[in-house]
């Protein structure tokens, strides 16, 4: 029987208890398409209902409970994903026109907070692995370095885990940030599933526990909750709640989803209750996955079988829920026709992505189809310039968006300043920002991801063999 989560049995309470002279307009009678049965409980704030933007009554007692099951002092719900959280999280952070330290590997939706709210940015570049050409953790002493370098910095945000997996010492980057009195606002979209109780599980290192004032946390990426459904928790003194509050009043819906707010108190409620026995068997599986693809001769598996964490001096701890495999578009076509859709292809990489909810044999399976394509293929070599390193920023972003730019032929724009975004989607990181310098290393792994058949998006304005520069 399906256990129905406390906040979806208040909604319903309400829905049946008096006739709706209010929105939403399909009145909880009509349903908007086959199978969308969370109508009938879809309201609106009215009396008894709560408000998620001056929660004090079942909105306030559900982001409690999830509080208290990531040990968090405080949790809001976010119904635009992580995307608003960093949004908000940031601009409580770093006042308009301040500088902050932000490691280069980080979501677009970070860069889209630094260009709002006109910041100046200290980059922490972390090291590329040279195997998969992906970024490794960043490391404490830099941080310290940043930060001795720019004394007057508001905040430190990094990724960690990254869309691949890699996570970062955030225990030793928050004790050195908070010594300083600066807050560290971890992006941790890729693990949510962080929890005390899984820690006993292999998933050790969560931002939460590991002190950062700040953390974002997008549920839906690999717990049971509906796609746009995320946390923000936060920890500590340093940063204002009431703040925090304020500009997630300005950046999420002032009408937000009932059921998806339900959704994350039922993911809630679900870890509470199932979560244990769900992460024992989802360690299980990865456990039989990791000694399944140990005799893959040809076929690197990041941090399973053959290749093993020490192969990788940048990283300092990999979560294994993520399986990267370097077997390019063409493995990417043969999962495919094996019946399995990955995440995300990009130049050599194809990311799997596991959770708590997998089927009981999807993994292995999937190391039988890998066994297959070793036989009959021969597997792609990492890229040498998928991540050219940064190009010298010669401005903000934000002023390189409003200063006079022109369009020139991607192959001449070497030396140039960029004057848009160029990234891959996913895992929508960017290749180029806005202010950087275009260098001869970034048009190397445009040319090199693109033969591999990674489409590369222009945000801002050009086209795909064009580049938006500064006048």
């Amino acid at each position: 029987m399906t256990v129905k989560s406390t906040l979806q049995q208040q909604l319903e309470t309400l829905s049946t208890a008096r006739y709706p002279l209010h929105m939403p307009g399909h009145k909880r009678r009509v349903r908007p398409a086959p199978g969308l049965d969370c109508y009938a409980w879809d309201l609106t704030e009215i009396d008894g209902a709560d408000d998620l933007h001056d929660a004090d009554g079942i909105l306030a007692d559900a982001m409690a409970r999830t509080a208290a099951l990531y040990g968090a002092r405080r949790c809001w719900y976010l119904v635009g994903g992580s995307t608003v959280g960093l949004l908000a999280g940031i601009r409580a952070l770093a006042p308009f026109g301040s500088t902050v330290i932000a490691a280069r590997n980080c979501h677009k939706a970070v860069y889209h907070a630094i260009e709002l709210g006109h910041l100046a940015v200290h980059y922490l570049t972390p090291p590329a692995d040279p195997q998969f050409g992906v970024y490794g953790s960043v490391h404490p002493a830099d941080v310290a370095a940043a930060l001795d370098a720019e004394p007057g910095a508001k905040c430190v945000i990094l990724t960690s885990p990254t869309y691949e997996g890699v996570l970062s010492d955030v225990r030793s980057i928050a004790k050195i940030c908070h010594a300083r009195g600066v807050t560290l606002l971890v992006d941790e979209a890729h693990g949510a599933h962080y929890l005390p109780f899984a820690a006993q599980y292999g998933w050790q290192g969560g931002a939460v526990a590991a002190g950062a004032d700040l953390v974002v946390q997008s549920a839906h990426k690999t717990l049971p909750s509906l796609t746009q459904t995320a946390f923000l928790q936060l920890n500590g003194d340093l940063a204002d709640p009431a703040e925090v509050e304020r500009q997630l009043d300005v950046f999420e819906t002032s009408s937000p989803s009932y059921p998806l707010m339900a959704s994350l108190d039922g993911c809630t409620r679900w870890l509470a209750e199932e979560g244990s026995a769900a992460f024992a068997a989802w360690r299980a599986r990865l456990d039989r996955f990791d000694a399944a693809v140990k005799d893959l001769q040809k076929t690197k598996v990041m941090c399973f079988g053959r290749d093993a964490l020490d192969a990788h001096p940048c990283f300092f701890a990999h979560d294994s829920g993520k399986i990267l495999l370097q077997i390019g578009t063409e493995g990417a076509a043969y999962l495919r026709a094996d019946g399995f859709e990955p995440e995300m292809v990009c130049g050599p990489n194809v990311l799997a992505m596991t959770s708590p909810c997998d089927e009981e044999n999807a993994l292995d399976r999937l190391a039988v189809v890998l066994h297959a394509w070793e036989e009959q293929a021969v597997p792609p070599a990492p890229a040498a310039h998928i991540l050219p390193p940064p190009g010298a920023a010669r401005c903000t972003i934000a002023e390189a968006l409003l200063r006079p730019a022109h369009t020139v032929p991607l192959a001449d724009a070497a030396g140039e300043t960029a004057a848009e975004y160029i990234w891959a989607y996913p895992p929508g990181v960017p290749l180029l920002a806005p202010g950087e310098e275009v260098t001869p290393e970034f048009l190397a792994a445009c040319r090199e991801l693109e033969a591999a058949g990674t489409r590369l998006k222009h945000i801002g304005g050009s086209g795909k063999m064009e580049l938006r520069v500064m006048r």
